[in-house]
């Protein structure tokens, strides 16, 4: 049974849906740095995803930005870690991240009108500065 990365209570991806490519790490490693592969490159394909519905794909997109190919493909990179495993999950921990950020639906802006009271007082506070402004003048001579 293939096992599936946990998004919200209601979405999920298959963990087949993940291509993980391990590279040698610029990152810590002492003596290992040069030996081993410990960085990991996460390939996820976005527009491909058979689990995710298409308005969450579109803002992924954008909260993708270059970590996005043409393709529709979000590669993370991941060596802070010394060990592979360590990048394995931080890379898998960051796509998650991403993707419940795009699960969220942004609230709609509707318009409002200003009362008539704030009307009022916004007219109110225009004079009163004008006034102000007209006491600053030279004095009538009258």
């Amino acid at each position: 049974m293939p096992e599936m990365i946990a998004i919200t209570e209601t979405l999920a991806i298959d963990e087949r849906e993940l291509d993980e490519t391990f590279v040698r790490s610029s990152g810590p490693g002492g003596q290992n740095v040069n030996k081993l592969a410990t960085a990991v490159q996460l390939r996820f394909d976005l527009r491909g995803s058979p689990n995710l519905p298409p308005g969450m794909k579109s803002r992924a997109e954008k909260l993708a930005g270059q970590r996005l190919t043409r393709e529709g493909v979000i590669v993370i990179s991941a060596d802070r870690f010394r060990t592979q495993e360590q990048n394995r999950d931080d890379a898998r921990a960051r796509l998650v991240e991403l993707l419940q950020r795009a699960a969220v639906v942004p609230k709609v802006r509707r318009k409002t009108r200003p009362t008539l009271a704030s009307k009022k007082r916004r007219i109110e506070g225009k004079k009163h500065r004008a006034e102000v402004k007209n006491r600053r003048g030279r004095p009538d001579l009258e």
